[in-house]
């Protein structure tokens, strides 16, 4: 057996390798010598050239193993037969002869037909890869035709009189495809339809387990006409790059290039895009020249991309307009902050609240409405309480994040009756206080404003505003707004106070307590006000001025009465003794 001459033969089998595999990789690469999915042949051709190519490669390494064996084998009996040969007192003073080293030769035709195997192995990965690609985007471009047809249906049978449903709507239909379309290509109505493209790009400062960590990521939304959402896309972004942290500019345009990308493999041909960064609009539309190269580059693509839809414009809205995109872009961020681990109950996903920085399950993660900022529930139960027990509204907690918190959404932490408290102490705060009214029912006390509660009464009670009736929107009782009463049928408000002069007991009980306290009530609201300190002069909460001491209006900031405007009783605190 020549042991070099099958070395050599084994290096042409590699050769030959090689380049069938270029061959194949640019058949596959290749848009026109690509075959065409719906053609079984071309893709039968890729799998039985990469069959072959493991079979001759696994051969190739098989006949290198079975070369190596058996020349071994002969190196073995040719230092057999040389040793006994030998004297063997000499064998005593001269070393064993050792095997002739290897030819590093033939380590590297190992080496490259290992290398060689991997590249086959990884090259029908990527074209599986591609094909489920292709695949799962003809079947969304499927859905996206489809649900714009059913969207049009559906604005269709809206505007269909009843007389004409009536007698024909058993019959009324409008199957999907009814040109006989096959279901390799769907998309006539998308290619004619005008739709909303929602694109944005965040850059965010998260903690990982206790590492900050800069990540990015972009949401894409297509929505109809109507602003229904019928696609979502998100990609995540390298956010540092050369120890240059990526911009938000640079992170919105890489928004706008996915999305636009999308749109085309889509097969759409007008698209509006919208954005709600202002200086990204003044880009894409040319008003003004970014000063950042990068920045520069990525609109210059953005223009390249335009230019391949029949049409294809820009528009500027506000953040809450992109909420979808919004969502999805947060949705990207959140993916890579996220990591599993094990747990008594098994495996799940864990995430680092930036407040605590403890380690929280991603399901006991609040995500605020607005902003998407995230905090565990222990630490937003605790935000919330604060804030509500000091009068306020409760924000996001991120520095320089002016969202609001929806206290609705907060009942995953919160107990049910201290959300209806908040809520109801920012519906106080809403409504101005003379426009605030209280239901007189003791059962009842529900708080609604004027305009409000007048506008729901007009819908079943004719001269509602003439009469002052009212209806509560809670317990649905009729009552007076004038004389704070529960409704007097067949009777005017003067009737009634004059055969009921006295007034209530829990009215007189107030003026009972008012007295004995010394409260004063303002004569425009008939709100109670109590003086702990200060002087003399008042200013009620629905801006009413007045003296504490007998009840005269302030005006122009002056008194129209004589009382004196202060009392050093009320003015000088005692300082606490020692």
């Amino acid at each position: 057996m020549d042991y070099r001459t099958d070395r050599d033969g084994l290096d042409d089998i590699l050769s030959e390798q090689r380049r069938e595999l270029m061959a194949a990789q640019t058949l596959d690469s290749d848009p026109e010598k690509r075959p065409i999915m719906d053609d079984c042949t071309g893709g039968d051709d890729l799998d039985n050239i990469l069959s072959e190519q493991r079979r001759e490669l696994m051969a190739a390494q098989t006949l290198a193993s079975d070369l190596e064996m058996a020349f071994k084998l002969q190196m073995q009996e040719a230092m057999t037969a040389s040793l006994a040969l030998v004297p063997s007192s000499s064998s005593h003073n001269s070393p064993a002869p050792s095997p002739p080293h290897e030819c590093s030769y033939d380590a590297v035709l190992d080496i490259a037909a290992a290398l060689m195997l991997e590249d086959v192995e990884r090259f029908a990965q990527e074209r599986e890869d591609h094909e489920r690609t292709v695949l799962e985007m003809m079947k969304a471009k499927g859905d996206l035709s489809r649900r714009i047809h059913d969207q049009k249906f559906a604005v269709e049978l809206r505007d269909v009189p009843e007389d004409y449903w009536a007698q024909h709507g058993e019959y009324y239909e409008r199957p999907y495809c009814t040109d006989g379309a096959s279901s390799s290509k769907p998309a006539v109505v998308v290619e004619t339809e005008n739709l909303r493209l929602y694109c944005k790009g965040l850059v965010s400062e998260e903690m990982v387990r206790d590492v900050k960590s800069v990540v990015a990521g972009v949401g894409v939304a297509i929505c109809d006409p109507m602003g229904n959402l019928i696609f979502e896309a998100r990609k995540n972004l390298e956010a540092v790059v050369d120890g240059v942290v990526l911009s938000n500019e640079a992170a919105e345009l890489e928004a706008i290039i996915e999305g636009l990308n999308k749109a085309l493999t889509l097969d759409l041909e007008a698209v509006t895009f919208f954005c709600d960064d202002y200086m990204i609009y003044q880009y894409v539309t040319n008003r003004v020249q970014p000063g950042n190269s990068k920045v520069a580059t990525l609109v210059n693509l953005v223009a390249l991309l335009q230019k391949k839809f029949e049409y294809c414009s820009p528009s500027l809205v506000a953040r809450s307009d992109i909420k979808f995109a919004l969502k999805i872009a947060r949705e990207a961020i959140v993916s890579q902050i996220t990591w599993q681990a094990e747990t008594s109950e098994g495996k799940s996903l864990k995430e680092t609240c930036v407040i605590c920085f403890e380690e929280i399950d991603v399901a006991e993660m609040f995500s605020i409405d607005g902003c998407l900022h995230r905090y565990c529930f222990s630490c937003m139960k605790q935000h919330v309480e604060v804030k509500f027990l000091n009068g306020m509204v409760a924000g996001c907690p991120h520095e320089g994040c002016k969202t609001e918190v929806n206290i609705d959404s907060c009942a995953k932490f919160l107990a049910p009756k201290l959300v209806e408290a908040i809520s109801q102490r920012i519906k106080e705060s809403a409504i101005p206080v003379t426009d605030k009214v209280y239901c007189p029912n003791p059962r009842c006390s529900a708080l609604m404003s004027n305009n409000e509660v007048l506008e729901y009464t007009k819908t079943s009670f004719v001269g509602a505003e003439q009469s002052g009736a009212r209806r509560c929107k809670k317990c649905l009782y009729y009552f007076c707004i004038n004389c704070k009463v529960p409704w007097h049928f067949n009777m005017n408000c003067y009737d009634y106070k004059r055969l009921n002069p006295n007034p209530r007991p829990e009215d007189q009980l107030l003026n009972s307590l008012a007295k004995k306290k010394h409260w004063r009530q303002c004569i425009k609201c008939s709100n109670m006000v109590e003086l702990a300190e200060g002087c003399y002069h008042i200013t009620c909460r629905c801006g009413y001025e007045f003296c504490y001491t007998c009840g005269a209006e302030w005006k122009n900031k002056k008194a129209t009465c004589k009382c004196k405007i202060w009392d050093e009783r009320n003015i000088i605190r005692e300082q606490p003794q020692r």
